[in-house]
């Protein structure tokens, strides 16, 4: 056991989704994604945060075309980092779920059934989608190897069984969220949430999600030194008091 176990969260009817979308630099991308987020079917009503985090490419003039009243759209002056832009699109969530979708086409509204459906049916608060289980174009070995590793990091120091801690597929019930403070601005967003939802001991649900990786040269923002980052937050946020 890694921590005490948190109590049970009470029964609840969900009735909002709240989709939160950080982007940066992602003109070519944004629109389609907007397009397949509408065009999502799930049982809920869905609130979308968009939050541009100082894009430079004309990504803000496309988002003004596309905001109405089920699109917000937040804006950074200066780019902070995709955990910043997470961050904020959680702060102005209205949903009693909230799931976090990337900009860039890597990730499929589609399996969004597949992601809320343990949420609704009380099986977990907390669901990953895994793009290790499901169909998928495959990543750059390096890539590969990095979320590999970082995810057997994770299961060791925090006695979990995840097989893609850095997954872009988040889905929380909102509660789990209540008293976490986020303060990573980068990608080491990713293992800081994990590892304190791990702590407050929930246990985080994995469904298969299909994924269609992009290259450097295509847009891919992450780097070998975001690894880095990511495995001191694991280890940092093992030992820090909550």
């Amino acid at each position: 056991m890694v921590t005490k176990r948190s109590r049970a969260l009470p029964p609840m009817e969900y009735r909002t989704l709240t989709v939160v979308v950080p982007v940066y630099n992602e003109r070519v991308t944004v629109a389609e994604i907007i397009r397949r987020v509408r065009a999502a079917q799930v049982p809920l009503e869905v609130d979308v945060v968009v939050v541009d985090d100082g894009s430079s490419d004309g990504t803000d003039q496309i988002l003004k075309t596309l905001e109405d009243s089920t699109v917000r759209v937040v804006a950074h002056p200066v780019n902070r980092g995709k955990g910043a832009a997470v961050r904020t699109g959680i702060e102005r969530a209205r949903g009693d779920i909230v799931l976090i979708q990337d900009a860039d086409l890597e990730y499929d509204p589609d399996d969004w059934p597949a992601l809320l459906e343990p949420i609704l049916k009380g099986k977990a608060h907390v669901v990953y989608g895994s793009r290790f289980t499901g169909a998928r174009k495959n990543m750059l070995l390096s890539h590969w190897i990095g979320n590999r590793f970082l995810s057997l990091v994770t299961n060791v120091l925090y006695a979990s069984t995840l097989s893609d801690m850095e997954t872009c597929y988040k889905v929380f019930d909102r509660r789990v969220l209540e008293g976490i403070t986020i303060v990573s601005n980068r990608f080491d967003f990713e293992p800081e949430i994990t590892a304190k939802v791990l702590r407050r001991g929930h246990r985080i649900f994995e469904v298969p999600i299909s994924y269609a990786g992009r290259e450097p040269d295509e847009g891919k923002k992450i780097t070998w030194r975001d690894g880095f980052a990511a495995l001191r937050a694991l280890v940092k946020y093992r030992v820090t008091k909550l």
